[in-house]
């Protein structure tokens, strides 16, 4: 027993394995706070509209950041981007601790953000940076059960801390994350440069990254995924609580149901979809969402709402990992990190969809709002579609020449 275990660490490189325990406790972190910020700014007695732009100012920078700190990580290394960028997320979590007006709150929700956007796509970069190419789909996925290990452990800790200390959460989180950080100074070595890479400069970079066809077909894809996606933690509780009974509780029930499964499952949907390409990955993926999102709409029992999360949950592991995947094929070593960040656009959709689904609900109700959402998510197959027909295009083409 010892000695499988012995051998499956060894199969990783030990940074994977430091990223990975990180992922959890960091992320157990955020989930801790974040989900619980709301009713601080709440008791705050600031109103509903400042608390969304507050709250929607974090995602808003994430999308923007996301290029150029996987473009800087791509200039100056992973290490010294991932230590700032933690520093920066610590710092913003005490600082909340420590404010008391709305322009605080903003801006440091703002610096989370940036930091967050930093620090993702450069880890994703890094953890390729280590592995062997065969080996990517289970280190990705293995880094999506980490996320979620703490999103489910997270949010129980939360609630008893909201209720006792609320200030002490962001307290606690801060330490963690400064923590993470020092755990990485002193345990990562900096990956040495390629041989004769050469420094592509922020413009020049945006320029290859605009003229990936394949690229840009994913972003638009993943927006329209995203779109759906956010739905779950937005949206979908109101839904639920005025059309089912206990729809509150059965919406509790369905994101334990989800996180459960993800971890479950994830490695053994990895190993499944090995030989499988991405972009179709993503697009098996992007049905089973929508298709979980109509089993939404049309529930009137808790059954028919868990057969839905079923799906949705389904479609969640086959496309967040193979998202990564894609995107490591896509980029050339030198551009790794910029190309991680690039992605980082498809945030957009998480940033509008809660919008599009309130404005939906508001005119139309939650069932016939449900169901434009899962239109809108299908669409996302077409672009995925039109990014494997370029895939072919440039396959041949690289053969040809």
């Amino acid at each position: 027993m010892i000695k499988r275990l012995q051998d499956y660490y060894n199969q990783f490189h030990r940074t994977i394995w430091i990223l990975l325990v990180g992922t959890i406790l960091s992320r157990g972190a955020a989930f801790m706070t974040l989900p619980f910020l709301s009713i601080y700014l709440v008791n705050q007695d600031y109103p509903s509209f400042l608390i969304g732009l507050i709250i929607g100012m974090g995602p808003l920078m994430s999308t923007i950041g996301g290029f150029i700190g996987g473009h800087l990580s791509d200039q100056f290394g992973r290490k010294p981007i991932m230590l700032v960028a933690l520093i920066g997320t610590a710092g913003a979590y005490f600082g909340f601790a420590l404010s008391s007006s709305a322009i605080a709150f903003l801006l440091l929700n703002a610096l989370l953000g940036l930091c967050n956007s930093f620090f993702e796509p450069t880890a994703q970069a890094l953890m390729a940076d280590l592995t062997k190419k065969e080996q990517r789909m289970k280190v990705f996925s293995l880094r999506y059960v980490a996320i979620n290990i703490g999103a489910a452990v997270g949010p129980l800790i939360g609630a008893v801390l909201a209720l006792t200390n609320a200030t002490l959460t962001f307290y606690i989180t801060g330490g963690i994350y400064l923590a993470y950080m020092l755990i990485l100074l002193f345990t990562i070595q900096p990956v040495p440069r390629l041989e004769n890479k050469e420094n592509v400069t922020l413009p020049v970079a945006f320029h290859i990254v605009r003229r990936d066809r394949s690229l840009l077909y994913y972003i638009l894809g993943g927006i329209l995924l995203a779109i759906g996606y956010s739905q779950m933690d937005s949206n979908l509780p109101q839904h639920f609580d005025n059309r089912l009974e206990n729809g509150v509780v059965i919406y509790s029930f369905l994101l334990s149901i989800n996180a459960i499964l993800v971890i479950i499952l994830q490695l053994p949907f990895a190993k499944l979809m090995e030989k499988v390409r991405p972009l179709k990955s993503m697009i098996i993926g992007s049905a089973l969402v929508a298709i979980g999102l109509f089993f939404f709409a049309i529930s009137t029992h808790w059954i028919m709402a868990v057969i839905g999360v079923i799906l949705f949950t389904f479609g969640e592991i086959l496309s967040f990992p193979a998202s990564s995947i894609l995107i490591d094929q896509l980029a050339s070593e030198e551009l790794r990190g910029t190309y991680f960040g690039a992605a980082q656009f498809r945030n957009t959709g998480s940033f509008i969809g809660p919008m599009i689904g309130g404005y939906l609900i508001g005119i139309s109700g939650g069932t016939i709002a449900f169901f434009v959402i899962a239109v809108i998510c299908l669409c996302s197959i077409i672009f995925f579609s039109a990014g494997i027909k370029k895939e072919v295009i440039v396959t041949v083409e690289k053969k040809l020449s």
